[in-house]
């Protein structure tokens, strides 16, 4: 079997970049190890900022359906101290950082495919180059595809990764545990009441509480800490109260209000370790092949990752349908713009700033950050 476009991934990026050709005439197919597209919750909130993930719907030409999707209010952003004192809350002003759910976004990108153009249940299993510029994928199922052109949107352990360099991902040093609390305005109100109608953080020095106020009055929060992945490996998360009662030892002292996104979720916490490839990876031009994403330019969370994504897919499908006659010629183009953007497009995001971690990051400094007022 043969296919002109041959896409290992059906996460945002990897779905842009199918939607993208489509917009332009170019076929091309989609291998998901996803059993359906129902098979996963994908994710809580994401902000779609207008320098990059924005950008990249209005080349799939679905920013209406974009903007259709959009949770009004959820741009409002508030700092705490561990007290429980609000240093800072930024009202929703209609910026440029409008806030969708994750599952809502890949609908509208796989509404917008052809029928068939996602091959679900195909987990990528190995890769191995035929000469030529062309490429076979084997799936678990024991299928295979051969392409003359083949995407890797297949995340941080991508199987397309090692046909273009050795990089293997390392652990970042932090980890998420993630909680939902689910009615929370009658439920916890407390809890509630401190995230606010869009998005709270509470820092400190090697730990925070991040937290999102998704659809209706669902809570969403992720506990940061700065500790070893033998640390993570001593609780077992397969017991939910033990680990629960683990985690918010770490945050002894702090207000009730905040641990309570810890102790009241409704859901077993999920501890999420961040890896990250290094920084400025780049790799040798190999023809027929090329990285998009988490696959190509993994970071610990700092707000871009999703919005990278995307403007990846965008930018490739461009590519190609600028060369339809030199598809090399769209690759090295694509991939030597595709190096830089991780460095120039990674700032302080005031809507989502998991990913400061220091001696120096308490509140205040994170509201002077914010403000513009950090040296």
């Amino acid at each position: 079997m043969n296919s002109p476009v041959t896409i290992i991934g059906a996460g945002l990026g990897g779905l842009v970049l199918a939607r993208v050709l489509h917009v332009n005439g170019i076929p091309s197919r989609v291998y998901e190890a996803d059993l359906s597209p129902a098979a996963r919750e994908r994710g809580g909130m994401l902000d779609i900022h207008d320098y990059n993930g924005q950008l990249a719907l209005q080349a799939a030409d679905l920013i209406d359906e974009f903007h259709a999707i959009v949770i009004e209010g959820r741009q409002t952003m508030r700092v705490l101290d561990t007290d429980g004192t609000v240093l800072m809350d930024k009202v929703d002003d209609g910026g440029g950082r409008p806030e969708v759910m994750r599952g809502g976004l890949r609908r509208i990108l796989l509404d917008s495919l052809p029928a068939g153009t996602v091959r679900w249940d195909h987990k990528a299993s190995g890769v191995r180059a035929l000469g030529k510029g062309r490429h076979e994928v084997t799936f678990a199922c024991g299928c295979t595809v051969v392409t003359s052109l083949l995407v890797g949107a297949d995340g941080a352990w991508s199987q397309v990764r090692p046909l273009l360099c050795d990089a293997i991902p390392e652990y970042a040093g932090t980890s998420f545990v993630e909680t939902y609390l689910f009615e929370a305005d009658t439920r916890h109100p407390a809890a509630a009441k401190a995230v606010g109608g869009g998005s709270m953080i509470a820092p400190s020095p090697g730990k925070e509480v991040f937290a999102h106020r998704e659809s209706g009055t669902t809570l969403h929060a992720y506990v940061q800490l700065t500790r070893e992945r033998d640390w993570f490996a001593a609780i077992d998360f397969t017991d939910s109260a033990a680990a629960t009662a683990r985690i918010v030892e770490e945050f002894e002292g702090w207000a009730s209000e905040l641990t309570e996104l810890i102790t009241g979720t409704d859901t077993a916490p999920v501890l999420r370790p961040h890896y990250a490839l290094p920084i400025g990876l780049r790799w040798e031009r190999l023809p027929g092949v090329t990285l998009l994403g988490d696959a190509a330019h993994l970071a610990a969370p700092n707000g871009e990752g999703a919005n990278l994504a995307m403007l990846d897919g965008a930018e490739l499908g461009k590519a190609l349908a600028a060369h339809p006659n030199d598809v090399e010629a769209a690759l090295g183009e694509y991939e030597e713009a595709m190096f830089l953007r991780p460095t120039e497009a990674v700032m302080f995001d005031g809507a989502e700033v998991q990913g400061i971690d220091s001696e120096a990051n308490t509140a205040q400094n994170l509201v002077n950050m914010i403000n513009g007022q950090a040296r």
